[in-house]
C-alpha cells in the first residue's frame, strides 16, 4: 500500500455495475487538476466531458478511453454560434452500461460550477454508484490568477452571483451590502451586471475587474468601476464582439482596485505572458522546452522540422551493439537523444537492458543526453564541465593510456549529418572511434497552411532555433519568420545560419542549452515589458505590431 493510502484500482469491484465519478476540471489551468482527479481520469472507460475542458483531461485519461461527443452542432446551433449540448444526464447513464467506469468531467467545481447536481440526482435515482472529485472553482480560481484576492486580514463577506439566474432579491441584497461581489456572467452581459448592483445601491465608482479566460495564457483582465465598465471595454475594442457570449468572472469590490491589482497580478505579469512561441525541433525533443515556456506564460506551438529515421542499412548499428555485450569497447560516446533512443531501441529488440552497460564508461554531450541516460538506467560518467557539445566533451576527455585503459575503442553512435568534430579529437587523444550512424535526420513534412501563414505574416511572437539545421529546415518547408517575431538562438552557429538567411537575431543563448535560450528569451521578454510600462505604453506582445494587428490595452 502506498503512504498516500489506497485507491479505488487496488480493490476488486462490489459488482459488474458501472460508476461514475464527477470530477471539477478546474477553471482552464491543467495545473490545477487534483491528484484525485488525474488517478480518477487514469482508470476510466468513458470520459464524458465538456468540450471546454476536453482538452486538459484527455491527456490524463487512457488512449482506449471512449469519449462520447457532449457538443452538437446542427443549422441552428451553427447559425446562433452557440453549439448545443447532448442530454449530458442521459449521455452518462448510456455509458454506464456494461459495468464501465465513467468520468463526467465538468469546468470548475461539479457542486458550483454547472448543473452536475442533476445528473448526480439521476444517477441516485437510477442506483447508479457515483463519487465527486471536487475541483478549482472558477469563482475562486479566476480571481487569483487576476490579482484579486477575495478576504483579507479584516475578513469580508463575499457573495457568488450567477448573473443568468440571479433574482431581483439577490441583486438588491448583494448591491444593499459592501461584500465582494463575484459574478459570473458573459462579456456582453457585464454592464447589464454592473448597472443591476449601481441601481440597489453599490456606489458608481465602486471598483470592478472582469476576467476573460481565466488561468489560461488567453487570460485577459480590464480594471474599472461600475460606472465606467461598459466605457473601458468599448475602447479597449472588445465590445461589440461575436464573442460577447464568452464567459467571464467579474469581481466587484475594494479589493479589486487598480492600485492593488498592479502589485498582486502574478499571473499575467510572466515575462511572456499570452507569447504563441514556435519551437521548431522533434516533437520528442521539444517536450521539456515547451514545458518551460510555459512556466513564463508563454503559449508553446511546437513544429516538427526534423524527423527521425533508422540508417539506411541497420548491419553496422548491429555489429556495434553486439560488441558492447561482448566487450569489444571501452568508451561509448552519446551527443543526442535521439542517439540515446536508437540504442535503447536496439537493446529491446534484443533483450538487453541497461545491465549491458556494465564495465563500459559512458559519456554524454550534455544535460539532455544525460537525462535520457538515466531515464534508461545510466548513470553517464563524463558530462561536460564547460560548454555543452562535442568541443566541450573533448575537453574533458581523458587521453588513451594502455596501462589504464584495457581497451582502446570508443563506439560512437550518433545522426548521418554529425560534424567530424568528435571523431577527429578522439583520434588526435589516441582512441580508435567505431563512428557508426544510429539514425538519419530528414527534413519533416510542412506544418499545416495555418501554421505556415503565422509564420510568415507574423502570428507568433517569437520562434527558437535549436540548431542551424532547425533554422535551414523551418525555412525550407514553412518559410521566413516576418520581421516582428523574436528570433532566439541556441548559439553564435545558428545565429550565423539565421542571418545568412535574413534573420534578425534578438536573442542568443550564453550556453548551448535549450533551457538557457528559453531563459534567455524570458529575460528579454522581461527587459521588454518593464520599458513599455516605465514609458508608460500598453503592454503588448510582438505580433501586435505586425501591420493590420489589432492593438489590444489591457491592465496588467
Amino acid at each position: 500500500m502506498s503512504p498516500t493510502g489506497p485507491v479505488a484500482s487496488d480493490f476488486p469491484a462490489l459488482s459488474a455495475q458501472g460508476h461514475v465519478t464527477f470530477l471539477g476540471a478546474g477553471p482552464g489551468d491543467p495545473g490545477l487538476l487534483t491528484l484525485r482527479a488525474v488517478e480518477a481520469l487514469a482508470s476510466a472507460d468513458v470520459l464524458v466531458a465538456e468540450p471546454d475542458v476536453l482538452g486538459v483531461v484527455r491527456c490524463h485519461a487512457r488512449a482506449s478511453v471512449s469519449t462520447p461527443e457532449l457538443t452538437v452542432v446542427d443549422a441552428q446551433s451553427a447559425a446562433a454560434g452557440v453549439p448545443v449540448l447532448r442530454d449530458a444526464a442521459n449521455l452518462v447513464m448510456e455509458a454506464v452500461r456494461g459495468g464501465r467506469r465513467v468520468v463526467r468531467a465538468v469546468s470548475g467545481d461539479p457542486g458550483l460550477d454547472g448543473n452536475a447536481g442533476a445528473e448526480m440526482l439521476a444517477c441516485a435515482a437510477a442506483g447508479i454508484p457515483f463519487e465527486v472529485v471536487p475541483g478549482v472553482a472558477n469563482v475562486v480560481g479566476v480571481p487569483a490568477y487576476a490579482g484579486v484576492p477575495l478576504r483579507d486580514a479584516q475578513g469580508a463577506d463575499v457573495r457568488f452571483v450567477d448573473a443568468r439566474t440571479a433574482s431581483d432579491r439577490c441583486w438588491t441584497e448583494v448591491g444593499a451590502s459592501d461584500a465582494t461581489a463575484v459574478i459570473s456572467t458573459t462579456l456582453d452581459s457585464v454592464a447589464a451586471a454592473a448597472g443591476e448592483l449601481v441601481s440597489a445601491g453599490r456606489k458608481p465608482d465602486t471598483p470592478l475587474t472582469v476576467t476573460v479566460a481565466g488561468t489560461t495564457t488567453r487570460q485577459r483582465t480590464w480594471t474599472a468601476t461600475l460606472g465606467t465598465i461598459a466605457q473601458v471595454l468599448k475602447q479597449a475594442k472588445v465590445l461589440p464582439s461575436p464573442e460577447g457570449h464568452r464567459p467571464v468572472i467579474a469581481v466587484v469590490g475594494e479589493r479589486s482596485s487598480a492600485a492593488q491589482r498592479d502589485q498582486l497580478a502574478w499571473f499575467e505579469s510572466k515575462p511572456l505572458f499570452g507569447w504563441k512561441v514556435l519551437v521548431p525541433r522533434t516533437k520528442e525533443q521539444s517536450a521539456s522546452l515547451s514545458d518551460q515556456l510555459r512556466s513564463y506564460g508563454a503559449v508553446p506551438h511546437e513544429v516538427p522540422t526534423i524527423a527521425v529515421e533508422p540508417p539506411r542499412t541497420p548491419q553496422q548499428m548491429e555489429r556495434a551493439v553486439k560488441g558492447l555485450v561482448t566487450g569489444r569497447y571501452e568508451w561509448i560516446a552519446f551527443t543526442s537523444v535521439n542517439a540515446v533512443k536508437a540504442v535503447r531501441e536496439k537493446f529491446e529488440e534484443y533483450g538487453l537492458d541497461a545491465r549491458a552497460f556494465a564495465g563500459i564508461k559512458v559519456a554524454a554531450v550534455g544535460e539532455q543526453t544525460a537525462a535520457a541516460l538515466v531515464d534508461f538506467g545510466v548513470k553517464p560518467d563524463l558530462v561536460p564541465s564547460g560548454e555543452q557539445s562535442a568541443a566541450g566533451l573533448l575537453e574533458d576527455w581523458p587521453p588513451y593510456d594502455p596501462v589504464f585503459d584495457p581497451i582502446d575503442r570508443v563506439f560512437l553512435p550518433r545522426a548521418d549529418i554529425a560534424t567530424e568534430t568528435l571523431v577527429a579529437g578522439l583520434i588526435e587523444l589516441g582512441w580508435e572511434v567505431d563512428d557508426v550512424t544510429a539514425y538519419r535526420t530528414v527534413r519533416a513534412s510542412p506544418p499545416p497552411a495555418d501554421t505556415r501563414e503565422a509564420i510568415k505574416g507574423g502570428g507568433f511572437d517569437a520562434v527558437l532555433f535549436t540548431s542551424s539545421s532547425t533554422v535551414r529546415n523551418l525555412v525550407g518547408i514553412a518559410g521566413k519568420p516576418h520581421n516582428v517575431t523574436v528570433i532566439a538562438c541556441i548559439g553564435p552557429a545558428t545565429a550565423k545560419t539565421a542571418e545568412e538567411h535574413g534573420l534578425r537575431v534578438d536573442v542568443l543563448s550564453p550556453e548551448p542549452s535549450v533551457h538557457k535560450l528559453a531563459e534567455a528569451l524570458a529575460e528579454f521578454g522581461a527587459r521588454r515589458r518593464e520599458a513599455a510600462k516605465e514609458a508608460g505604453d500598453p503592454v503588448t506582445r510582438p505580433s501586435e505590431r505586425r501591420p493590420g494587428a489589432r492593438r489590444r490595452r489591457t491592465t496588467t
